[in-house]
């Protein structure tokens, strides 16, 4: 039993046949690029705000984070929809993709009307957080503008799953990067007033990045709503609202989402406290945290990439091409790690002056390339489990298995980063290292029930699709498969 313990534990290891690499390369790679528009985005309107004033950069990622944790938690319900799709897709049921893409279109209308809602919260909420008023009144005008227009970013999450859960991800590809070229020079036009815009600062950051995701949807709208894919995925045909396929989608995709919403929340919540400490200290830990998705947003592509490849390997029903395909994609990751980690430790003064100039004092800029050095070490310690972790959670969610994880992230983010980090800086009186240390442990005790849960295996059993749509589209062949 000792024996086949450690062998299980180093299976990770062992080298997949190079068709598992390519198909995983072949998935996951456009959703790399695709992610990495989203974090150029983030990086180059951080970087424009940084050189627009110290309380603009300051305000943005508690802001911007506040934010994206409303936004996420409808982008994991809606973007669940790949996880159908895949599963429909593997069981060669093409005529339902359709009717589980409305279903999302469907939750997206009334997501868009809740998060108008909560952009009624942003003065009260920032109040709360007690930062200093310049940086407040900044972080209420950034909040707003995102929440309303956040309906858009859910709706295009949600579109992209008609081609993600298939495994064509090159039209992704192109609809972001078509977003990217659009959102870059008009929010430097907007934040700084170039051209025939006026100088509108933070809230010009966020009007441009409102109009790129409008611009996105528009692009999916044209892709996807095609007389070659109604006859093929029914996208038109099949828009009839379908309560019991709606309930479905509510009741994996609500705890798969709310995962990802906590671990989302634990980190503003850290932000937030962080910003306690000291407007330099808060300054430094958003410029560190925007250059980490320089490393984030492309895992998040190999972690939705999983999902899929896991999704429609269990949908035909084969769970052992699934952990293989999720071996092969840990394997590539550990070759993004290593590059990432090394160049974050020889270059991060480089990195870190991308984000100096503009207004902000030289003294302020010393204390921030100091710290600065010390925090990327740490982001280059913990993205090793960083990134396992995603991959591990994106093969359990492509499987259905949501709320195991939405309990036990739940529970982590109270008891490994919430609970210290607040008893840290409000009552204790620690600094911006103890914050970051409490950050890497919360990552660490993430990773790690990731791992136990997915090498248990139940999630080999599970299926999101009904056991009776599966059984019929096997035998019958109801559609196409990609």
């Amino acid at each position: 039993m000792q024996c086949n313990s450690r062998m299980r534990a180093f299976r990770v290891f062992r080298p997949e046949p190079l068709h598992r690499y390519r198909r995983v390369l072949e998935v996951s790679l456009p959703l790399v690029v695709s992610m990495a528009t989203t974090m150029i985005l983030e990086v180059t309107d951080r970087i424009f705000l940084a050189h627009y004033s110290l309380d603009a950069i300051a305000a943005a990622t508690p802001g911007g984070l506040t934010a994206f944790l409303f936004i996420a938690f409808f982008m994991g319900v809606g973007g669940y929809v790949n996880v159908f799709v895949a599963q429909y897709t593997g069981a060669g049921s093409g005529g339902r993709v359709g009717s589980a893409l409305w279903q999302g279109i469907y939750f997206c209308l009334g997501a868009g009307v809740l998060l108008s809602l909560l952009s009624l919260a942003a003065e009260p909420l920032f109040d709360v957080v007690g930062h200093s008023m310049p940086v407040r009144r900044l972080e209420v005008v950034y909040y707003r503008i995102l929440c309303i227009g956040g309906g858009l970013n859910v709706l295009e999450a949600t579109f992209s799953c008609f081609f993600s859960g298939r495994g064509l991800t090159r039209p992704v590809m192109g609809v972001h990067l078509a977003g990217m070229l659009l959102n870059i020079p008009l929010n430097y036009a907007l934040i700084n007033g170039a051209w025939i815009f006026p100088e509108m600062g933070i809230a010009g950051a966020g009007i441009g990045t409102v109009v790129s995701w409008g611009a996105m949807v528009f692009l999916f709208v044209g892709l996807i709503f095609t007389r070659s894919n109604d006859r093929r995925f029914g996208v038109i045909g099949r828009r009839q609202f379908e309560p019991e396929l709606f309930r479905r989608l509510l009741r994996f995709g609500v705890p798969g989402s709310l995962q990802f919403t906590m671990d989302i929340f634990a980190f503003a919540f850290f932000v937030l406290m962080v910003g306690r400490i000291g407007p330099v200290e808060l300054a430094v830990t958003n410029i560190v945290l925007t250059i980490n998705s320089l490393a984030f947003m492309p895992i998040m592509g190999f972690s939705i990439g999983t999902s899929t490849l896991v999704g429609q390997a269990l949908g035909r029903g084969d769970p052992s091409a699934a952990r293989a395909e999720t071996r092969a994609t840990l394997h590539v990751m550990y070759v993004y790690i290593v590059l990432t980690a090394l160049f974050y430790l020889i270059w991060p003064g480089w990195t870190l002056s991308l984000f100096s100039g503009g207004n902000i004092p030289a003294r302020d800029l010393a204390r921030m390339a100091e710290m600065g050095v010390v925090l990327l070490r740490f982001v280059a310690f913990y993205i090793f489990f960083d990134a396992q972790y995603m991959v591990y959670t994106g093969a359990l969610r492509g499987a259905g298995d949501t709320r195991f994880i939405m309990w036990t992230i739940g529970a982590l983010s109270l008891s490994a980063m919430i609970l210290p980090v607040y008893v840290g800086i409000a009552w204790l009186g620690m600094g911006v290292y103890y914050a970051w240390g409490c950050a890497t442990f919360f990552i660490v005790s993430l990773f790690t029930a990731a791992i136990l849960r997915f090498r248990r295996g139940r999630w080999e059993a599970m299926r999101v699709i009904s056991v009776h749509e599966a059984a019929d589209h096997r035998n019958h062949r109801g559609g196409e498969p990609g």
